[in-house]
């Protein structure tokens, strides 16, 4: 049993606490059926499906503004200017995200602070409690962390009306954060090979953390763990959902290889 099966007794908080477990999805993309084959103004028709959207782009639009503040204030730790700047320029690409994500609520006559609301405990508790003690662990915080986020949501996108997942996928577009993470902690590992051991270990709390903090979300919002495991969005069964889980956790298998950290 998982760590992920003893956390979440049900199918629904299962599903969606183990999309959590990885990156990197280069997978085929089905054709669209059902509400993945409409549009916004289609899909929207129905109420729980609406309502899991609304949820949807509040969780991400409160993680992006998360992000923002993070990058900014890690940008504090930066060893040289050079790096600074960097943080600095993908701090600004995490607020525009953010801002398109709060402009499309408003499109759609939600009010993005109203949305985001149900998440922003439960996203501060899990950044408090993982708050870096170095430049290196906040690189690795922000690689592992929401490189799982964003492959999560990737998968979701494929389930969204045609409008929303659009929306989705152009927000979760790189910043340019998973390179710079890579080739920073490469070299710091390089340079003294015990820093490896100590981020391992550090990546690991991060998943653990994640997972629980994704439950509590989950848990609390019915809409959105019922489209997840494919109350809404039909074609989404349960065996596509491990399906899901495996891709999940092989990229961040694969993304703890390109830091030079064992998974």
């Amino acid at each position: 049993m998982s760590l992920a099966d003893q956390a979440l007794p049900s199918p629904a908080e299962r599903a969606i606490l183990r999309s959590m477990e990885t990156p990197d999805n280069a997978t085929e993309t089905p054709e669209p059926t059902g509400i993945a084959a409409q549009d916004w103004a289609a899909a929207s028709v129905e109420p729980q499906y609406r309502a899991a959207v609304v949820d949807l782009l509040g969780a991400l639009a409160y993680g992006e503004l998360a992000a923002f503040e993070r990058l900014a204030e890690d940008a504090k730790l930066a060893p040289t200017l050079a790096d600074k700047a960097e943080l600095a320029k993908m701090a600004s690409a995490e607020f525009h995200h953010f801002e398109r994500l709060t402009d499309r609520l408003t499109t759609i006559e939600v009010d993005p602070t109203g949305a985001m609301e149900p998440f922003a405990k439960a996203l501060d508790d899990f950044h408090r409690q993982t708050a870096p003690s170095d430049w290196l662990e906040g690189l690795v915080k922000a690689y592992v962390g929401d490189s799982i986020a964003s492959d999560f949501y990737r998968e979701v996108a494929v389930r969204l009306d045609s409008d929303t997942r659009s929306l989705v996928l152009a927000v979760l577009d790189d910043t340019g954060h998973g390179n710079f993470a890579v080739e920073k902690v490469r070299a710091a590992i390089e340079a003294d090979p015990r820093v490896g051991g100590r981020l391992a270990l550090w990546a690991r709390r991060l998943m653990g953390e994640a997972l629980s903090q994704a439950q509590r979300v989950v848990a609390d919002r019915d809409a959105l763990s019922t489209m997840l495991v494919g109350g809404v969005a039909d074609g989404f069964d349960l065996a596509e959902v491990g399906r899901m889980f495996s891709r999940i956790t092989e990229a961040h298998t694969k993304r703890m290889a390109a830091l030079g950290l064992a998974a």
